[in-house]
């Protein structure tokens, strides 16, 4: 099987907001309690942080990690997590049925992030609370000194500001699961008022309100327009979630759910771009995909209730997920003129790329390797590439291309991503370049993440699934041709 990529130099779709490769944690089963945080643990430092975990968090070159929550938000008092630890309660934590001890809390979450090299992104509470609790967090963070709670967070030992920038204004709030579920026009005048006070405490700061849980929900669509009519002008962001299964172990309907997600983006945009033109805005409101990932090998999984950092969600990622979360990024980035934010959920031990051991080791899962080799070499100008190749239906999608691609140039050169749908024939790929200086180019690397056994997970036995560099291809003139295995991940990078 044959296929062909035209790139040319100049069409583009836009530089990469490098917050697109963000990530989440959530106070959920252990993501914080023996995922980032353990104290005692061999490789703990002096606050209980795993640096073993922070190693891989760096590998990934995370910019943004989502915090607290996700669905944990919407019953959080975030006064419960600062000042000394003998004073902070537990309590039950009712999205999940835990106990949560508060050991980690903003200022803690904070330093951690410093430590992994990352930003926090902030999420307050809509759900239980509203717009006076959402105000005081940004103040008790980012005001310098003198008011009372730029002045209590003093007391608690940070005297500079932590200068949080984004802001997400609670979380799925459409959803009837939510603490405190509202319904759109509930939801969008609280978001409204939450968006007023933070921006008047500091008007710095970005603001991302909830758009739909997924695109399935009943309300999608209307729910962003009612929202939206509320809150345009004093927000930057509006959000989109979405997960994946592979349920019915149909694995070319899997692979195709990307395109979903593509149609997911360009519906949210139409109607943040119809927002503006009711309003005869001059500003344009763009997209945080701050929930994305492949989430159904834990669903029915049976834990104890109320007990501290259960093992909830912790799915073991196979190649086929890694194939999946490949064409969703390669989706992203197809979308980097709007989709300026998102965060792979999670990061550690829940639905996530990154596994631990209590008291033991620490391990990537297949869904690591295209992240971190996107986030790595997928930072610059997004091209606009022309694929031929064939096509197959599934059930639910007519037309998915066996090829899916996108490529990145910077200073450095060109970087190509691309996965091989076909589970059973390699693919012959001709790459046409126009537009670059090619006198001087240079193949510099193809590396291919594949296992003949679609089902194969790494564990923390050993890594059965990462990328293997192959064979030097060599670049003639403005073209180059590359064999692309059956069922792969692959990047390819040249020097130009």
């Amino acid at each position: 099987m044959k296929a062909k990529l035209t790139l040319h130099k100049d069409f583009s779709i836009g530089i990469l907001d490098e917050r697109v490769y963000g990530s989440f944690i959530e106070h959920l089963g252990r993501a914080v309690y023996t995922g980032i945080y353990e104290p005692g643990h061999p490789e703990a430092d002096e606050a209980g942080f795993r640096e073993d975990v922070i190693r891989l968090v760096r590998e990934l070159n995370v910019p943004i990690v989502r915090y607290p929550g996700g669905n944990f938000v919407s019953g959080y008092n975030w006064e419960d997590g600062v000042g000394p630890l003998e004073r902070r309660p537990t309590r039950m934590e009712l999205a999940w049925a835990t106990l949560e001890p508060n050991k980690i809390g903003v200022n803690e979450f904070v330093e951690w992030a410093k430590k992994a090299g990352t930003e926090v992104m902030m999420a307050v509470n809509l759900g239980t609370r509203g717009p006076d609790a959402a105000r005081n967090l940004v103040e008790y963070c980012n005001f310098p000194k003198g008011t009372e709670w730029s002045d209590l967070r003093r007391s608690h030992g940070y005297e500079n500001p932590h200068g949080i920038k984004l802001w997400c204004l609670g979380n799925e709030m459409d959803g009837q699961w939510q603490i405190c579920h509202r319904t759109a026009d509930e939801y969008g005048r609280v978001a409204l008022e939450a968006a007023k006070v933070m921006k008047w405490t500091d008007p710095s700061i970005e603001l991302v309100t909830c758009g739909s849980s997924s695109s399935i929900m009943p309300t999608f669509g209307t729910w962003e327009t009612t929202v939206l009519e509320h809150t345009y002008e004093h927000i930057d962001y509006v959000s989109l979630h979405t997960y994946y299964g592979n349920r019915d172990n149909d694995t070319p309907s899997f692979l195709a759910r990307s395109l979903e997600m593509d149609s997911f983006i360009k519906t949210i945009v139409g109607v943040c771009d119809l927002v503006k033109a009711r309003k005869r805005s001059k500003k344009t409101v763009n997209l945080s995909f701050d929930e994305w990932n492949v989430w159904f090998h834990s669903n029915n999984a049976k834990v104890e209730k109320w007990t501290v950092a259960p093992p909830l969600l912790e799915d073991v990622y196979t190649m086929e997920d890694a194939l999946l979360v490949g064409c969703m990024l390669i989706t992203l980035l197809k979308n980097a003129d709007r989709v300026k934010v998102a965060c792979l959920a999670q990061l550690v031990n829940v639905i996530a790329p990154i596994m631990t051991e209590a008291g033991g080791g620490v391990w990537r899962q297949t869904i690591f390797y295209p992240f971190a080799q996107m986030s790595k070499y997928g930072r610059g100008m997004v091209l606009r590439g022309e694929i031929v190749c064939d096509r197959y239906d599934t059930k639910d999608i007519d037309g998915v291309p066996y090829l899916e691609s996108v490529a990145v140039r910077d200073e450095q050169g060109l970087t190509i991503f691309a996965v091989n749908r076909n589970l059973c024939e390699a693919l012959v790929l001709e790459i046409e370049l126009t537009g670059f200086d090619t006198k001087n180019g240079r193949f510099i690397e193809h590396t291919v993440m594949r296992h003949d056994n679609l089902k194969a997970a790494n564990s923390a036995k050993g890594e059965l699934v990462k990328p293997v560099a192959q064979v030097a291809g060599k670049l003639e003139g403005a073209a180059l041709e590359l064999m692309l295995p059956s069922a792969s991940w692959n990047v390819i990078r040249l020097g130009l």
